[in-house]
């Protein structure tokens, strides 16, 4: 009669222990990465509840009125700016619209003077180039708002730019550093301020927004890719009307017939 192995109990038990281990790590983890995924959730919800957006304001909110610490007063109706050159100083200002859902601090602006493509104008402009609001200005969520801006230095060469863009009514290009209200969701708009034909209205419009603290709104490879498109189909427009136009030049002289040479007077 054969004997029956001895059944190693120390040796199972030391298994089961390691398994009952893994399963236990498993679902550790598992829940600690729900819980971080719940984290991440109520993060973004909470930066979407204090993030402002910036955009111009709409045509029929009322017009606004600033002054500038020299006593200089400028007034802008809804979706305007303000443009002027007076005794060699520029005054800035734009009409401007909270479309977020906190307030917003207008931090600091840099300008630009003419119109850019996105060829010429990827990204916006490096933040230490960007000028501090020496006022504070705060934009209220889902209302209008004022942002005020002024170059004085004789020897600025911005400003020099700046003033001659304006008596040309060339359109200037503005972009707004601004935050939440404990200085955080930093944002960047960038604006565009087109005049009238007589230069006497100037409208706002909004171009972009880059977020400095998170990604968003839009990816630059997306934004560079449609600004590709749309100038080939710009240069595409333009090649076209050139071949028609000289098309219809040279139909014009063949239909033209032939000349009649009249005689010489004798």
């Amino acid at each position: 009669m054969s004997a029956l192995p001895a059944t190693d109990w120390a040796t199972i038990s030391s298994i089961l222990t390691g398994v009952g281990t893994l399963v236990l790590a498993i679902a550790t983890f598992a829940a600690v990465r729900s819980s971080n995924r719940s984290a991440r959730i109520a993060e973004a919800a909470l930066q979407e509840q204090r993030r402002p957006v910036l955009a111009q304001s709409r045509l029929e909110d009322a017009e606004q009125k600033l002054m500038f610490v020299d006593g200089h007063w400028v007034h802008a109706a809804g979706g305007r700016a303000a443009a002027e050159h007076i005794d060699g100083i520029v005054y800035l200002a734009i009409s401007l619209r909270n479309v977020g859902s906190g307030i917003g601090v207008c931090q600091a602006w840099t300008i630009r003077a003419g119109l850019g493509s996105s060829r010429e104008m990827p990204t916006h402009a490096p933040v230490e180039d960007f000028r501090l609001q020496t006022r504070d200005m705060y934009i209220p969520a889902g209302d209008i708002g004022m942002w005020q801006g002024a170059l004085r230095n004789p020897d600025d060469p911005l400003r020099i730019r700046l003033a001659d863009a304006i008596e040309r009514h060339q359109t200037v290009i503005v972009e707004l550093l601004y935050s939440d209200l404990v200085g955080r969701e930093r944002t960047i708009s960038r604006f565009g301020l087109n005049p009238s034909p007589a230069g006497d209205i100037w409208l706002a419009g909004l171009n972009r927004h880059w977020f400095l603290d998170w990604d968003g709104p839009r990816p630059d490879t997306l934004w560079h890719a449609a600004g590709e498109v749309i100038q080939h189909d710009y240069e595409a427009y333009g090649a076209r009307t050139s071949e028609v136009e000289v098309a219809d030049d040279g139909a014009g002289i063949l239909d033209a017939g032939p000349m009649e040479i009249e005689p010489e007077a004798g």
